[in-house]
């Protein structure tokens, strides 16, 4: 382990300094190994994790965080085995991923003991460590031309040629900002308020390892390192992917392994697919998870066509690099549905069919920089449930949820730890006037709820989210029922019929095995499969299946005898 890590500080900051800069890490470790509590390390088939803000439900009298947390104990405990706290810190902008502190609680949420409640859950915390506020301690003191840091951001002198740098939005890289040695151009690659850290500088990296190894104090066992593809910057090349950002993430991963071995990165990478997973390195090394981004525009195109050929020949290429990695597989998210991730999958026609769409149903799309100086869709902003169905079409609400179940089912079957966002769980629709308040397409998918209005909505089993949350749970539970659904295990694309996603799961062992039927149109489909009998996981009942009939958006999970 040793050698590891020398080995990526050599990489990163040369020899003079790499000696010393393992001595400080290892000091580091040592202080962290007694206040760190070990945990279970396995994921299983029983394993998804429900996305959302801390301040996603609200009570009068109470902190969100003691509020989502008792909510999620009553409705949650049976289905939903860990939860991703979105960042709760103090922030200025960007609905937390611009952090004032990255070691304090939004005291508006609750403190780290309301944290520290949640953990009958596995808890994810956000590394947001690209950036940080332009109001923290951190960069104040780079204004004030503070010693401490000084070199903790990265400025551009002169005007270099800076076209080759790949931008996620539609806004300037650099920000000039008046300090006590004068004016500075500061690298800002998201906004002027999220100022990019500078981890050229080993203090920053060792910083930010303090930082991580206290949220494992504080019980996270997911770790999601935000925008981390943009982490290194070197003039001349396009800040994205570089070697650097690699080997900063194979080294936290090889001090984790040294401290908590129960601790899981997931790297959070808005890009084609092939990029996206170059970040499980060599399957041992660096990222035990990867956001498999081109699943939420894959499977949206394929109910919009009724077709599942291009999903499922996509899925079919899809390869693990080791037993240690898996997909970290959702829908949707507190962010939009990215559409750079389809781009080589999907033609320009089919993207463009995408993003009409999502306008037609009453969403947003959100641009950015080109090299050239152009502007291209980025995002598509859209509540998942609308992005399935037009609210404005005349289609009755029960073939509308079949369809959103059928989508969610697709995830919940591909191989891998499905992520649930909120809103996803509980069938919100998109909040246009959120957007109206806020003037940023992403608040369309951000609504918060309050308690009593939530729960009364459950209770009453004719609503739009009891009957979501009800069919849901179903889904949740028959997965957590079979081993053939961990994430370990192997998954076959299966060609039954085009207007079928067919998948069949198998566990680790091979002993238990699940073929997963889902209907992507809205037309009854009939076809043979070489099974001739199975039990439905749904309802336990022993079926010939040899000759199969699927009705519009229906979802079949049978276990294979």
């Amino acid at each position: 382990m040793t050698k590891k890590l020398l080995d990526h500080l050599t990489f990163l900051y040369g020899e003079n300094e790499s000696t010393r800069l393992l001595e400080r890490t290892k000091n580091l470790l040592s202080k962290y190994r007694p206040r760190i509590k070990s945990r279970n390390s396995e994921l299983s088939e029983q394993d998804s994790i429900l996305i959302t803000y801390g301040d996603q439900i609200q009570a009068s009298n109470e902190k969100p965080l003691q509020t989502l947390r008792k909510f999620c104990e009553i409705y949650l405990t049976d289905t939903i085995s860990g939860i991703h706290i979105l960042p709760f810190y103090p922030w200025t902008s960007d609905d937390g991923f611009s952090v004032v502190d990255y070691r304090q609680i939004d005291p508006a949420l609750g403190n780290w003991d309301d944290v520290s409640a949640m953990q009958n859950f596995r808890l994810m915390f956000d590394g947001v460590i690209n950036h940080i506020s332009s109001q923290s301690e951190w960069f104040q003191g780079f204004l004030h031309d503070d010693s401490n840091y000084r070199d903790y951001f990265i400025t551009v002198e002169g005007d270099p040629n800076l076209s080759q740098v790949v931008r996620p939005r539609a806004l300037p890289l650099l920000t000039t900002f008046k300090t006590a040695s004068g004016e500075k151009k500061v690298w800002t690659t998201f906004s002027e308020d999220q100022i990019d850290l500078n981890f050229k500088n080993s203090e920053v990296l060792l910083e930010i390892l303090d930082v991580l190894l206290m949220y494992i104090e504080h019980g996270a066992t997911f770790i999601r390192l935000d925008a981390i593809a943009y982490l290194w910057k070197e003039i001349g090349t396009t800040c994205i992917h570089l070697p650097q950002t690699h080997h900063v993430i194979q080294f936290l991963r090889a001090t984790l392994t040294e401290i908590a071995p129960h601790v899981h990165l997931i790297t959070e990478t808005n890009v084609p697919h092939v990029d996206n997973i170059s970040y499980f390195g060599d399957g041992t090394n660096e990222a035990q998870l990867v956001y498999n981004f081109a699943l939420p525009p894959l499977t949206l195109h394929t109910f919009h066509t009724g077709d599942a050929c291009v999903l499922s020949n996509w899925a079919k290429t899809l390869t693990l690099p080791s037993d240690k990695t898996t997909f970290f597989n959702f829908l949707a998210s507190h962010d939009g549905i990215g559409i750079n991730p389809a781009r080589g999958i999907l033609s320009n026609e089919e993207i463009n069919a995408l993003i009409n769409k999502t306008l037609e149903h009453g969403g947003l799309i959100s641009y950015k920089h080109n090299a050239d100086g152009t502007h291209s869709p980025y995002e598509m902003n859209i509540n998942y449930f609308d992005a399935l169905s037009n609210p404005n079409a005349n289609e009755p609400i029960s073939l509308q949820i079949n369809r959103f179940i059928a989508a969610q089912a697709i995830m919940l079957s591909f191989i891998g730890m499905p992520g649930i966002y909120f809103h996803s769980l509980f069938g919100s629709r998109g909040w246009s006037e959120g957007v109206k308040q806020t003037g940023r397409n992403r608040t369309i998918n951000r609504e918060k709820l309050q308690l009593g209005e939530l729960q009364n909505e459950l209770a009453d089993e004719n609503s739009l989210r009891s009957r979501v949350f009800t069919k849901y749970s179903q889904l949740l539970k028959a997965r957590s029922s079979t081993s053939a659904f961990h994430p370990h295990g192997t998954q076959t694309i299966m060609d039954v019929h085009p207007s079928v996603f067919a998948i069949e799961r198998v566990s680790p062992d091979g002993i238990s095995r699940v073929l997963c039927l889902h209907n992507v149109c809205d037309q009854i489909v009939s076809f043979s499969t070489e099974h001739k009998s199975a039990v439905d996981l749904f309802t336990g009942q022993a079926i010939q299946v040899s000759n199969f009939t699927l009705q519009p958006y229906q979802v079949e999970w049978l276990k294979i005898n």
